[in-house]
């Protein structure tokens, strides 16, 4: 199985090709689509973006692609819901490993589907969730 999670960055750099996505996570991506698997987004990474473009910390632009993203059939991106699953995983992360709680539910997002997260978040990758980067 080639799914994944996406933090919210990892999605918006991959989106707009920027430099900053690790080779890892771009394979990994690649991967995902090429094999008709789901790339997840947490739903918190939609509402984290939509935040981080009202505050003016990135274009409407990064939105914009995400949603088309999302709308479009045949893209890989599916958004993945805060739902019980993800609650009850939130229990294995540690919050003095990782203590922002958007954070975290990305994190148990990965957890609850049983896949990595890519992510270049240190706190995050020092954790116990198994990442890419």
């Amino acid at each position: 199985m080639s799914s994944v999670v996406a933090d919210t960055h990892t999605i918006v750099w991959y989106l707009a090709n920027d430099a900053r996505l690790s080779q890892t996570a771009i394979q990994a991506l690649d991967r995902a689509s090429a094999d008709g698997e789901p790339i997840y987004l947490p739903s918190i990474c939609l509402v984290e973006l939509t935040y981080l473009v009202e505050k003016g910390r990135l274009p409407s632009v990064a939105r914009d692609r995400l949603i088309r993203a999302l709308d479009e059939s045949l893209a890989p991106c599916r958004l993945a819901p805060l739902d019980r699953m993800v609650a009850d995983a939130l229990q294995l992360v540690d919050r003095s490993e990782v203590p922002h709680m958007p954070d975290r539910v990305i994190a148990a997002t990965a957890i609850a589907l049983g896949v990595p997260l890519i992510s270049r978040d240190a706190k995050i990758r020092t954790s116990t969730v198994q990442t890419l980067w």
